[in-house]
């Protein structure tokens, strides 16, 4: 029994690694869809990133769950940490709605600022999450950059998200065969 244990052990490690990989893939193109949804209708754009940070609050758990379970911390208390970062940051997005609504901000530019404020909550909770959602974090705010200076924006993007996607797999696999020596 004893000898199963590690290849046991070896195939679990496996497969979190693999569900971290694609968890990052399906924001990576939720983001990107995001992006070009913004383009098209700013209102349904705002509407996407709210449940987007839902989105990624209920990845961050869940990647911060498989995270945690190695160094044997408490859900509880993972699941409360996350519950107030991203409930800070949905209060910062309904401060945002209304001083929009009071014509304090202005609406064209309220996209960015949302997509910014994303990037900075992702960028960060990736400190506690791991590391490819501070990736995810810069995208966001490259993205947010990208659009304000390109017009047509979502080839820049989309090749962006195709190279953060390709470095995150070859940097994940780059590690994996370093530290196996």
């Amino acid at each position: 029994m004893n000898n199963e244990e590690p290849q046991i052990n070896a195939i679990i490690a496996r497969l979190k690694l693999q569900l971290d990989e694609w968890i990052f893939i399906l924001l990576l193109l939720l983001s990107l869809g995001g992006v070009g949804i913004t383009k098209f209708s700013p209102s349904e754009g705002y509407r996407y990133w709210i449940v987007m940070i839902f989105v990624f609050a209920i990845f961050a758990i869940i990647t911060g769950w498989l995270e945690k379970k190695k160094q044997e911390e408490s859900f509880k208390a993972l699941f409360l940490e996350q519950c107030f970062h991203w409930g800070g940051c949905l209060l910062v997005v309904g401060a945002m709605f209304t001083l929009t609504h009071s014509e304090h901000l202005d609406p064209t530019n309220t996209d960015l600022i949302f997509l910014l404020l994303l990037s900075l909550a992702t960028f960060l909770d990736g400190q506690r999450v791991g590391w490819r959602f501070c990736l995810l974090g810069l995208f966001l705010g490259g993205s947010a950059v990208i659009i304000s200076h390109v017009d047509n924006y979502m080839w820049v993007e989309t090749l962006l998200a195709i190279a953060i996607g390709a470095g995150s797999f070859a940097g994940e696999h780059w590690y994996n065969k370093f530290t196996a020596k």
